[in-house]
């Protein structure tokens, strides 16, 4: 039986022997620098974990499974590409963005051709497979950009409810881990019922990494996030963060700090410590800090109880249980 240091191994040397075209140099060196930059690669890692789970012959990771592996690795970067343009990131784990090194317009066409090679990638799943996994694949696509629709839309609204939150970042994030999990059972021979459990395993888990996403932009570290902290509220991101303390400070009748808060929501670029500063102050006055923590513990709880009902013996389910731990447990 694999480890999870195993699994880890494989998608690391599948990653590195991707290969692009080499001309136009614009089009295609962007993609083998996105995925050159490193990256947690917890698609493809809960792919193959989700494999071993159901698949009679484990040892036999060829690239049946990894290839559909590495497409939703080079997907996910696609929509990095792309998200960094929209949310005007100069940072990716601790390097410049595809955007800031090229230009927009060499950004979004290579993202365009990094889509096209995430396809090119699933389509060498095992053919008994292929119409679920590619039916799987291409629905999630689709839910992916209706979730950055919404995160777009939500900069235009003043108040978003925690629900509609919740229901972009399924979208944005969390189907796509989901999708990652279920395509791995789907070629390992799981059943519908299993199948549908991991997926909801997947899907609860990504609800939990978002949030602790948001929370680690605030209160984390940049040396070891990757990114500018505080990006999320120079950018004034709706963040789970942002709506959970607004929603408390008019609950509450706060209106000193609910005045503050928008009062620094309204600051230029030419304020940006000050405004990182207080309103990481108000998200902590407003409770809003210990109730993410809180909030990311109850979807990580969530998810494992979706495992365990998994109709395997418990010892199989190790990977995966170690890969949930590592992705909420983080500071990165």
């Amino acid at each position: 039986m694999y480890t999870l240091e195993q699994l880890s191994d494989l998608v690391g040397g599948a990653v590195a022997q991707l290969q692009f075209p080499k001309e136009p140099s614009n089009l295609y060196a962007p993609l083998s620098y996105m995925l050159s930059i490193g990256g947690k690669r917890l698609r493809p890692l809960m792919c193959l974990a989700a494999y071993t789970l159901f698949a009679e012959r484990e040892e036999e990771i060829d690239e049946r499974i990894l290839a559909p592996a590495m497409a939703l690795e080079v997907f996910h970067s696609f929509t990095l590409i792309h998200d960094d343009i929209m949310d005007k990131a100069d940072i990716r784990r601790g390097v410049p963005t595809v955007y800031k090194k090229w230009d927009s317009n060499i950004a979004i066409l290579s993202g365009d051709a990094m889509s096209i090679e995430a396809y090119k990638l699933i389509a060498k799943a095992p053919a008994e497979r292929l119409p679920a996994v590619l039916e799987l694949f291409s629905r999630t696509a689709s839910q992916v950009c209706e979730g950055q629709q919404y995160d777009m839309d939500f900069e235009e609204m003043e108040r978003i409810s925690m629900e509609d939150y919740i229901k972009m970042i399924g979208l944005k994030t969390a189907v796509l881990l989901a999708c990652s999990a279920k395509i791995g059972a789907i070629i390992g021979g799981a059943d519908e019922r299993n199948a549908n459990l991991i997926y909801d395993f997947g899907y609860k888990l990504g609800l939990a990494f978002q949030i602790q996403d948001d929370y680690l932009d605030t209160f984390g570290n940049s040396a070891t996030f990757g990114k500018n902290i505080g990006g999320d509220i120079t950018n004034n991101k709706k963040t789970w963060l942002l709506i959970e303390s607004l929603n408390r400070l008019r609950k509450r009748g706060f209106e000193e700090d609910l005045k503050e808060m928008y009062s620094l929501l309204g600051l230029g670029a030419g304020f940006a410590q000050e405004k990182i500063s207080g309103i990481s102050a108000l998200y902590e006055r407003s409770g809003a800090r210990e109730e993410a923590e809180r909030v990311i513990t109850h979807y990580y709880k969530e998810a494992i109880k979706a495992i365990e009902e998994i109709d395997i013996p418990d010892e199989r389910k190790g990977p995966m249980m170690l890969l949930a731990e590592k992705m909420v447990k983080r500071n990165k």
